[in-house]
């Protein structure tokens, strides 16, 4: 697994591309795109663009990871 390069959701923009969704998640580009066109990830189409919030990001992830807890 790729290491992330972001330490804190502060340091994100306001949206991100699929190649910052794939740096902070620490996973390939191929691997962000395919989640970008998942039927239940906040993605924004901005023309041929997607893009997603840095909110609906993060939002996703807690979701996604019950608040990062394992149990």
């Amino acid at each position: 697994m790729k290491q992330s390069k972001y330490k804190s959701y502060d340091d994100l923009p306001l949206f991100l591309n699929a190649e910052m969704v794939s740096a902070v998640l620490g996973v390939a580009p191929s691997s962000a795109y395919e989640l970008m066109h998942e039927p239940e990830f906040p993605t924004l189409r901005i023309g041929n663009r997607m893009v997603v919030s840095k909110a609906k990001f993060v939002q996703w992830v807690e979701t996604n990871t019950k608040g990062g807890n394992s149990q």
